[in-house]
């Protein structure tokens, strides 16, 4: 016959229960927290349950044998013991499998990446174009400089050297009043120049208000080759120049020392859309952009053996405040080179490029899988969602060339003209527009 226990036993017990559940709640709390740290610090805590278990059933066997309490002790921390073991395995298996999981999905990942990027460079490498090399320019000038460049380009020449000679003809060209020599002063009278220059190893160099040197695309080109910079401006970069070999050039000629004095009475500065194809003389040259007429000018070549190179060169807006640069010598605006995709160049409004960082812009929308023209609207289209309305009343025109020596061209207004010679080909294109 089983005897009552004392009460104070009975007391004892539950606290022992409780002090069992806590413990126990708390080590369920950290398994939970699903790492290895919290399992083995659980089965400590499982360890001291069961020891206090076990002192529950000796204190009352020998104080008072109370056996539902020592059944229930005993059950509850057989319980404890097999809930805690399965807790732990269950964690391990689940830590094993989420590390093979994570192992398996970043070597997945990494596969595929690799595979895709081995697809990419493939179908790079089978775009390029070999033994057909061609060259690009702005304005129907550009035919001019155009037939300089091929002098080159036709007898397997660097693409660069092509560039550079190209754009020269323009630059000395007294008639050009927005390149080089004959160029239009900015409001004080002085003539300043930008360039720049980029080939198919990423190599560039720029010049900025550059004055009195006839050339600025060939200091822009030493300073790519002889200088650890890119850009050289203003004092800076004449002085470089000079002693590089090149001399002092008035490159104020009358004629736009005359127009410049005609503007000083009115003083309007305002930009005007498609200046390049109106700065000539009618009555000689019928045809806007003929001889007579140049602008600033971007220029494009991919050579026999499939190298990307490109040139930009101007003396900028007419009659603008002293110090201000355009877009043309800033490498990404006015012009850039990606030898894995193309190369591509601007005209217009500098200020309006610069924003949209336009030509860099063309160069990655094109190696988005875009086709030349395709990628210079798209460029000409953000510069319509950001102003809407002021694009109505400027120009911009941007011109492209991918690996495929595929070319195209687009612009905001009508009347840009881009120049183009392969060993087949002498043409100038009107490209298409949005307005």
């Amino acid at each position: 016959m089983f005897c009552a226990p004392e009460e104070k036993n009975v007391n004892r017990s539950m606290e022992i229960d409780r002090s069992i559940l806590f413990i126990h709640l708390n080590q369920i709390k950290i398994v939970e927290r699903g790492n290895n740290y919290g399992c083995f610090v659980a089965c400590f805590y499982n360890s001291i349950a069961r020891t206090i278990a076990l002192v529950g059933i000796i204190s009352s066997f020998f104080m008072h044998f109370n056996p539902p309490n020592t059944i229930v002790i005993v059950y509850y921390t057989y319980w404890s013991f097999s809930l805690d073991l399965r807790a732990f395995l269950n964690n391990l298996i689940s830590m094993n499998t989420r590390r093979k999981f994570l192992q398996s999905s970043l070597l997945g990942s990494a596969a595929v990446l690799a595979a895709c990027n081995q697809n990419t460079e493939n179908k790079q490498q089978d775009a390029t174009v070999t033994d057909k090399p061609i060259v690009i320019s702005t304005w129907d000038f550009g035919q001019a400089a155009n037939a300089e460049a091929w002098e080159i380009l036709g007898k397997k020449g660097s693409a660069l050297d092509a560039v550079e000679a190209g754009v020269q003809i323009p630059e000395s060209d007294e008639s050009n009043q927005s390149v080089g020599y004959g160029g239009l002063p900015d409001r004080d009278g002085r003539v300043t120049l930008d360039a720049c220059i980029m080939d198919h190893q990423y190599r560039c160099g720029s010049v900025m208000a550059l004055e009195h040197i006839l050339h600025p695309i060939a200091v822009a080109r030493m300073v790519m080759e002889k200088t650890p910079h890119v850009i050289l401006v203003g004092e800076g970069a004449l002085e470089f120049a000079l002693a590089n070999g090149f001399t002092k050039t008035n490159l104020l000629t009358d004629k736009s020392k005359e127009d410049w004095e005609k503007w000083k009475k009115t003083s309007k500065y305002e930009p005007k859309a498609n200046i390049e194809n109106q700065l000539y003389d009618k009555e000689k040259d019928p045809m806007p952009g003929g001889k007579d007429n140049h602008d600033t000018i971007g220029m494009l070549a991919m050579d026999a053996q499939g190298n990307h190179s490109g040139a930009c060169t101007t003396s900028g807006l007419a009659y603008k405040m002293r110090g201000r640069v355009g877009d043309s010598p800033v490498i990404g605006a006015g012009l850039y080179v990606d030898n894995e995709v193309g190369s591509a160049t601007s005209t217009g409004l500098g200020e309006e490029v610069i924003r949209i960082v336009g030509s860099h812009l063309v160069v990655e929308l094109m190696r988005q899988g875009n086709s030349p023209e395709d990628a210079c609207k798209e460029a000409v289209n953000r510069i319509i969602r950001r102003s809407p309305e002021k694009s109505k009343e400027i120009q911009v025109g941007f011109l492209a060339l991918n690996k495929k020596g595929e070319y195209g061209a687009y612009a905001l207004q009508k009347g840009f003209t881009y120049s183009v010679r392969t060993a087949t080909e002498d043409k100038v294109y009107e490209a298409k527009s949005t307005f």
